[in-house]
């Protein structure tokens, strides 16, 4: 369990701001490679589980979908490119290098019951097949050791998820294959079978492996999940000489329960750690990210000493690491931010710990201290990441992202490539406080803000329906590095949390509360409607979108609000997003609403044209000065985004006419290009830029909406566009 005393220094780690330690050393992201440049003619794309050359210029990646492996040339590391791309005649699961040679472990089962698989050994230079041997099970993880003559493949046999639930056993049982290599190459004669029955305390009869890992003395450490067990063998004599279980915790301050609400005040009780990567930190130690398949995951990663003594447990430290900056899963929190892969290397004096987080999509970095170690940073990295290689020669770490949502319009997977140098991190740009309550200040999917009217950098956003079940106004200090949210006050009918609200705007009433704008959905029974809080974040009045207005709805609705005037002169503004059934193509409405009077009317907003296959409209308006501001953007992502920009109307031109007849138009302006700044963090450019705020100052913040980490990398971006 995560001590209090950690968990405080944790919370100073995040909250001091990385630019407060200018000269310590971080890791920031340099740049992306987007897998499908390799194989374009493929459906689907991957990249798992990732390895380099012994040079550190290319990066090879095992690809299951397209069934082969993949390489990128990353001499310059800042511009990865296409190295090409070799079908396996299989479902490749790892791959290994050594001098001149990729060894591949690929899956050819048939079905569940009939696994089978074999090694592909692969001809670097030549990209040729050099040579095939069956492995006789379906293999996970492939790893060699320090010396580079043996090589160790888990065979996991792996259980149908399906079958009873997925509890074990379930016929056949894995077990550990060691490869000897004669002169540097693969012989029949050099491949021996370790069983690994007969060890756990859990279905010992099934042997459910999963990864393996070397030590210096050639022992290896092979995680037996299912089971929740670890075994040590010696390589050389192939014989099992130590292991221990994984054991049972407890996690408090925790999320447990899918419900739209980032939660902290829950707890786990006995569970199995159920542990999936495993890396030996020195000959004495290891280190497993416990990622809890069947029926346990203490969501978090545990270093033990070989005799399964725990000499550490991050207890909740990573899921509070991910809720601190956005990244919390809460849609699929069964097992939290879900630890899966595990990085350890040295670079210069300092020994990293690398835990790749599966539903964060986030890289948590540690620095080993031969006790409890220090946590350093965590990193964005694509969607679901699952591999990962460090590169300490070149000061490099590059990690393989598996989910490709191409199919579904999203972005594919991607290998993000981060440099250690001295400076501060990069990410996050908006990370919350610990709240009153010792649990932090959950959030995400931020989709309208609104500035204070006299403090300049304070800024009040609202989260969409990603977190419904507690739909709030986020207080936030953006004069921080990075940017803090230090407050959260919870929308409320009737005291309780209000329900039914897709919040997609926030502007300032004037008297200290805030109107806001909903999103509606018939289908979900969410209104179109506008809701007037006060400062407690209390409903004091709902106001309908008007008969007339509703006749032509769609669900593309309420995108933005923002305010003219004040007392019984104000209006609202709100922006809505696409076309309804009565516009003109192209044309969207910025709808107006008196508060002092009831009064409705339009104007007509003439968008850019629509890529191709894709879609443009509005997600914000906020005025300032004689002008009101907007965000128009695509739903276009990665390589296809094209148009994310804020443009300008002259308040002049805001002379609404009545619903339902013909609407006068308004002119625009460019003010600024988004699309660099969203590249500007070397990663691919995110397709929701829905927050614009501009301060008493009259500087502008953007803020980009990560979707509640739903079918998103999680990355939020918070920057300042300057004066406007």
């Amino acid at each position: 369990m995560l001590s209090s005393k950690s968990l405080l220094a944790l919370t100073a780690t995040l909250l001091a701001g990385t630019a407060s330690v200018a000269a310590a050393e971080h890791f920031n992201r340099i740049a992306s490679f987007p897998v499908e440049l390799n194989n374009p003619e493929a459906e689907a794309s991957s990249s798992e589980i990732i390895t380099a050359t012994d040079d550190g210029m290319t990066l090879i990646y095992s690809d299951s979908p397209a069934g082969g492996i993949g390489f990128v040339d990353i001499t310059d590391a800042k511009a990865p490119k296409q190295g090409g791309f070799m079908d396996m005649g299989g479902e490749p699961t790892s791959v290994t290098v050594i001098g001149g040679k990729a060894f591949v472990a690929v899956n050819t089962s048939e079905s569940f019951v009939a696994p089978s698989g074999k090694l592909v050994v692969v001809d670097i230079a030549t990209k040729a097949v050099d040579g095939e041997f069956e492995l006789g099970g379906q293999p996970d993880s492939i790893a060699h050791n320090k010396d580079n003559t043996i090589l160790a493949i888990a065979i996991e046999n792996e259980r149908d998820e399906d079958v009873n639930d997925g509890a074990i056993p379930q016929a056949p049982s894995g077990w550990l294959t060691l490869v000897t290599l004669t002169d540097g190459a693969v012989t029949e004669a050099g491949i021996k079978r370790v069983e690994l029955t007969g060890l756990s305390e859990v279905a010992p009869d099934d042997a459910e492996v999963e990864f393996v890992s070397f030590n210096d003395a050639d022992e290896v450490a092979v995680t037996l999940q299912e089971n929740n067990w670890v075994a040590i063998v010696d390589a050389k004599a192939g014989t099992v000489t130590g292991g221990f279980s994984a054991g049972t915790t407890g996690v408090e301050g925790v999320d447990t329960k899918k419900d739209g609400i980032i939660d902290f005040s829950g707890a786990l009780t006995d569970v199995p750690r159920e542990p999936d990567a495993v890396k030996w930190l020195d000959n004495d130690r290891l280190v497993v990210a416990n990622e809890g398949d069947l029926d346990g995951g203490s969501r978090g990663f545990t270093i033990f000493g070989r005799d399964g003594t725990v000499l550490f447990d991050s207890g909740n430290a990573l899921d509070v690491q991910a809720a601190l900056f956005g990244h919390y899963p809460d849609f699929r929190n069964k097992k939290g931010v879900e630890p899966e892969g595990l990085e350890v290397a040295a670079f210069g004096d300092s020994r990293y710990i690398f835990v790749a987080e599966e539903r964060s999509s986030l890289i948590a970095i540690y620095k080993d201290t031969g006790a409890e170690p220090e946590y350093v940073q965590s990193v964005p990295s694509g969607i679901s990441p699952e591999g990962l290689i460090a590169i300490p020669e070149r000061n490099l770490l590059a990690t393989a992202n598996e989910v490709d949502l191409r199919e579904d319009g999203g972005v594919g997977s991607h290998v993000m490539l981060y440099e250690l140098g001295e400076g501060a991190a990069a990410y996050p740009q908006l990370v919350s406080e610990m709240g009153a309550d010792g649990h932090p200040i959950g959030w995400a999917a931020i989709s309208g803000a609104v500035a204070d009217a006299e403090k300049p950098g304070i800024l009040y956003a609202v989260s969409d329906s990603a977190l419904s079940g507690a739909p709030a106004i986020y207080e936030i200090d953006a004069t921080a590095m990075p940017a803090r949210i230090v407050k959260k006050t919870i929308i409320t009918r009737g005291g309780v949390a209000a329900q039914k609200l897709d919040l997609e705007g926030i502007t300032l009433d004037g008297a200290g509360g805030f109107w806001l704008g909903s999103e509606g959905d018939t289908s979900e029974l969410t209104p179109h409607a506008l809701f007037h809080v006060n400062a407690d974040g209390e409903i004091e009045e709902e106001v309908a979108f008007p008969a007339a207005l509703l006749a032509a709805e769609t669900r593309s609705g309420t995108e933005g609000i923002t305010a003219i005037g004040a007392g019984d002169e104000m209006t609202l503004w709100i922006a809505i997003q696409r076309e309804w059934k009565d516009d003109e193509k192209g044309f969207v409405k910025l709808v107006s609403y008196k508060p002092a009077s009831g009064e409705w009317g339009a104007v007509r907003y003439q968008l850019e044209a629509a890529p191709e296959g894709g879609w443009v409209g509005l997600s914000e308006i906020t005025a300032h000065g004689d002008h009101v501001y907007l965000i128009e953007r695509d739903n276009q992502i990665a390589g296809k985004a094209a148009l994310k920009a804020i443009y300008r109307v002259p308040v002049s031109d805001l002379v609404p006419a009545e619903l339902g007849g013909e609407l006068p138009d308004v002119s625009k302006e460019l003010v600024r290009d988004l699309v660099p700044d969203l590249q500007a963090g070397n990663g691919y450019a995110v397709d929701k830029v829905e927050s614009l705020a501009i301060d008493a100052a009259g500087i502008g913040f953007v803020i980009t909406d990560n979707d509640g980490v739903d079918d998103s990398s999680g990355e939020t971006l918070f920057w300042s566009v300057g004066a406007l």
